[in-house]
């Protein structure tokens, strides 16, 4: 809802697949998706992390780089009050 172009809905495609090319692409408008299709799907795998990325668990590693621009939100899954306000759209993320 955000973007009209097709072009411009491919270019940020493009980008969010050079981020994480495992993670599933929803189009959508106005943030309207299921809850079960985001939620649960057990989208991080430590062994294909460590292929792409086999320093990742070094701590000896050099200075971890963050785009200050990405962020997350994470739910306890099993606090019920909480998944009842996620799935009836009370919580605004």
């Amino acid at each position: 809802d955000l973007v009209s172009e097709a072009e411009e809905l491919d270019r940020i495609e493009a980008r969010l697949r050079g981020i994480n090319g495992f993670a599933p692409i929803q189009r959508c408008a106005h943030s309207d998706v299921s809850v079960g299709s985001v939620l649960g799907i057990n989208g991080f795998d430590l062994q294909r992390a460590l292929k792409a990325s086999p320093t990742l668990l070094d701590a000896r590693g050099g200075e971890t780089k963050h785009d200050a621009s990405v962020t997350s939100v994470s739910i306890d899954q099993g606090a019920a009050r909480h998944m009842r306000t996620v799935q009836q759209g009370a919580l605004d993320l």
